[in-house]
């Protein structure tokens, strides 16, 4: 049974907040009656205790350069300074704005009664071994510019470590985007719940390691204005580990644990059916048939003697041109298609019209997109899942990718318009379900940007979905989990071979591997 402490902590920790919805919670709370100044002592108080943590193991720093902007971001910086400075630690401050809101002017008013000097030049700090960057948080719109995107610039060339608090200033809080410029930081404590931009793919460059700094915000006035569920999520650890491994009853057989065919390879690609075929043998499935261009079928009966391969009519290229007539696709519990399959394939629609769970990727998805067919996805009886990267999104979804300009709308009217559940893959990849919500990665490694690893995705992914197909489990959240599977294994591999050792056939072995580690 999940505790009250519990279920707040999985909250905070997954809901993903727009600066609208963080300025209408903090509304909220402001209007309950807690002082602003109190509020601000908690926050900064945390931030500053973190910093402290963090300075026990870094012995070189003595003196610590502040950077205060006019806003509460820049009192929460001050409040951190201050602190700082009565643990023994040399501060210098960088205000380059004389104008500030009331409650931040009070507290550079004090911090200069204790001697802090403070400077308009970026250059005073030079030299400093350590920044905080208080001068922009969630909500700024306009991108920096003068003297303070300078001063920022300026920063960016040092070498020092840069702490930025809530977020690095001049990213934008929604789309991750560098306003003009923006301070690229070793570590961003975000504050009371995660911003959208912190999960985008342009904002990696500037946010280093993220932080979640709670402050007990009260999950009444959380939940009053974000919804339930919430429309943006980040995928968090303990979800995706309670999907995983699949659970199987004492009694049970092959069939009872799924049947998954998996449609994919040609002769110039016969490789990424194995990768997929070998992934979805790691997802536990209770049956995997593979089904090859005829040519391919001893290949495939070598390296996975356990599969079923079923030997198709090809053309003169080298794939599948269809099924054998014998081939009874509703017996399946799910079909993954596209791995290697190639434009010449003549497959996909026989799978569109079968009532069965489907997971499109690669060609398959090409398919769709060079017969202007993606809106008979709509009309499937069944599951269909997408696992497009942006150019296969850019391909399927050409009118989406004009008119929207945040990533998180361009994968969410996709879902909406076709049914499906759509992959949109990247460094931090979104997940977009039919009814709106998009879920977010929020981890991954660089090392999977290599050649084969999202076919080890569709198998995997084919896998688990065979699975709940004929048990009792939701498809839905082990989409999430496969994601979220495939990620770690990524970071395991990388972390006890490096990233150079991380080609998409080792990481097909290390997806046991991550869940042993689990």
């Amino acid at each position: 049974m999940m505790t009250r402490t519990d279920r707040r902590k999985a909250t905070v920790e997954s809901i993903l907040v727009t600066a609208e919805q963080m300025r209408a919670i903090e509304a909220r709370v402001f209007e309950a009656g807690i002082p602003v100044a109190a509020l601000m002592e908690k926050v900064a108080g945390s931030v500053a205790r973190r910093i402290e943590a963090l300075l026990q193991e870094m012995p070189e720093v003595s003196r610590v350069g502040v950077l205060v902007g006019p806003g509460h971001n820049g009192g929460d910086a001050l409040v951190v300074a201050r602190e700082l400075h009565f643990r023994g630690y040399a501060i210098a401050v960088y205000q380059p704005l004389s104008k500030l809101k009331a409650l931040t002017s009070q507290h550079a008013q004090y911090l200069a009664s204790l001697g802090v000097p403070f400077d308009e030049e970026i250059s005073a700090l030079e030299g400093c071994d350590l920044f905080v960057d208080g001068l922009f948080g969630f909500g700024l719109e306009r991108p920096l510019s003068g003297a303070i995107a300078e001063a920022v610039d300026r920063l960016n060339e040092w070498d020092s470590p840069v702490l930025s608090i809530d977020l690095p200033s001049g990213l934008h809080t929604d789309t991750g985007q560098p306003l003009g410029t923006a301070v690229r930081a070793t570590r961003t404590f975000c504050l009371g719940l995660w911003k959208l931009g912190l999960v985008q793919d342009e904002a990696l460059a500037y946010v280093g390691t993220p932080e979640l700094i709670d402050f007990d915000l009260p999950l009444a006035d959380i939940e009053a204005v974000v919804s339930r569920p919430p429309a943006l999520r980040r995928i968090v650890a303990s979800c995706a580990r309670s999907q995983l491994p699949l659970d199987r009853p004492q009694v049970t057989h092959k069939y009872k644990q799924g049947h998954l065919l998996l449609v994919a390879s040609s002769r110039r690609y016969s490789g990424a059916g194995l990768l997929a075929g070998l992934a979805a043998r790691a997802s536990g499935v209770g049956m995997l048939s593979i089904a090859v261009p005829e040519s391919l079928k001893l290949l495939y009966n070598g390296h996975l003697p356990e599969a079923l391969v079923v030997g198709c009519p090809e053309t003169e290229t080298g794939a599948i041109a269809a099924f054998p007539e014998e081939l009874d696709l509703q017996g399946f519990s799910a079909i993954a298609c596209g791995p290697g399959l190639t434009l010449d394939a003549a497959v996909v629609p026989a799978i569109l019209d079968c009532p069965v769970p489907a997971v499109l990727d690669a060609d398959g998805l090409n398919w769709l997109a060079q017969n202007g067919t993606v809106e008979r996805l709509s009309a499937r009886e069944a599951p269909t899942m997408l696992t497009p990267h942006p150019g296969e999104f850019k391909r399927l979804f050409p009118q989406i990718e004009r008119t929207e300009v945040q990533r998180c709308d361009r994968v969410r009217r996709a879902a909406v318009a076709t049914g499906a559940i759509v992959v949109l893959k990247g460094a931090r990849t979104a997940i977009a379900h039919p009814d709106g919500t998009v879920a977010f990665l929020p981890e991954s490694t660089p090392a999977l940007a290599r050649g084969g690893t999202g076919d080890v995705l569709t198998g995997l992914l084919g896998g688990l979905v065979a699975q709940a197909s004929v048990g009792e489990g939701a498809i839905a959240p082990l989409v999430e989990a496969a994601v979220w599977w495939h990620a770690q294994a990524g970071r395991l591999a990388a972390r006890e071979r490096s990233p150079l050792g991380v080609d998409a056939r080792t990481l097909t072995d290390y997806l046991i591997a991550s869940i042993v580690d689990l």
